[in-house]
């Protein structure tokens, strides 16, 4: 492990992460070591915390990374998708920091350096929960919340459900701007466990490049890859595929859209309208015509749901923009945070 560290250290420069391969050799998945469910092997940009917790009977370990505000700054908490984990927010976290805002990052449960029960009841209400039990911990009252992509599901979840703890909202190609269960069968748990475990390096790759970047590729989005195919040529591979089918379980099965028009917080949609993101679009109904997943359209429809929002769109970007390219999404954000409640 040693000698790939030193090997491959300046191709996740960009991230801060353990040294990944260069894209030729990530292309080759042999070329991605093993790792455990905890990522043990995996270093983040930040020094990783642990809180303990018990929840469902369980004794359980959220990792997390927290940047302190500085003076009377607001802190930010930043929820990540499903395919990554908080380590993928470190530009966006060194850029809020030098702002001079705090930045929380957690792993939820299932994800990351986290705990992964295969027996936990996996639901948005949950992880919301959890990470508004983190923040009790941390004696934080009130901060601005900010979803990427499943994050964007929690996001929305965690503002309905505490809305005073919530300053504002910000939705960063949030998945579930549509109900996947009314366009598509549902695929169970075991089928969706079966899939999960038959997955190669080659096929994460594959999917991420045709779906977040448009068919581009490079090291900075390999990089991302690494936690997933490291899992993938690890010993608890079984593991993850259980947790993966039950938390894409809960994508589909617990939709956020329809209670949108509940949203009682100030609402900022960043919005890269290339995304064409549409979970189990495999499984689309028969005579279906709807096409999931086009954001130049979803973006604008959701946000009309939400009484007090606003939406940025980013032309010609997609499901990633803070990855894909930081310095248009920038601008996007600081827009996002100048939307609060007025005093």
């Amino acid at each position: 492990m040693i000698g790939f560290l030193k090997h491959f250290a300046g191709a996740m420069a960009l991230f801060g992460l353990q040294a990944a391969p260069a894209l030729a050799e990530i292309e080759e998945k042999a070329a991605i070591p093993a790792l455990s469910a905890d990522l043990s092997d995996y270093a983040y940009p930040f020094e990783v915390k642990r809180f303990e917790f018990e929840s469902q009977g369980q004794a359980l370990d959220m990792a997390y990374m927290h940047l302190p505000a500085r003076e009377d700054m607001p802190t930010i908490l930043l929820l990540h998708g499903k395919n990554f984990n908080g380590a993928y927010w470190k530009t966006t976290a060194r850029y809020l920091s030098n702002r001079g805002y705090g930045v929380l990052m957690p792993d939820q449960i299932g994800f990351g350096k986290s705990s992964k029960p295969t027996d936990y009841q996996y639901s948005f209400n949950q992880l919301a929960l959890n990470s508004h039990t983190l923040l009790d911990e941390l004696g934080l009252e009130q901060v601005i919340v900010l979803g990427h992509s499943m994050g964007g599901m929690l996001a929305s979840r965690f503002a309905l459900s505490y809305p005073d703890t919530t300053k504002s909202l910000i939705l960063l190609n949030p998945i579930g701007l549509e109900d996947y269960l009314d366009y598509t069968d549902y695929p169970d748990i075991s089928s969706a466990y079966e899939r999960e475990l038959a997955k190669t390096g080659d096929d994460i790759i594959s999917y991420q490049k045709a779906n977040y970047y448009d068919g581009a590729w490079n090291d900075a989005y390999a990089a991302l890859t690494v936690p997933l195919i490291g899992w993938q040529n690890g010993p608890d591979k079984s593991q993850i595929a259980k947790v993966s089918a039950l938390t894409y379980d809960m994508i589909l099965t617990q939709p956020v859209i329809d209670d949108f028009e509940n949203l009682t917080v100030p609402t900022s949609f960043i919005i890269g309208t290339r995304d064409r993101t549409g979970p189990n679009r495999a499984n689309k109904k028969p005579d279906v015509e709807y096409e999931l997943g086009q954001y130049d359209t979803l973006g604008e429809r959701a946000a009309g749901l939400v009484s007090n929002a606003k939406i940025v769109e980013l032309e010609g970007l997609g499901h990633l923009p803070h990855i894909e390219d930081f310095d248009t999404f920038a601008p996007a954000l600081d827009l996002a945070l100048t939307h609060l409640p007025e005093d």
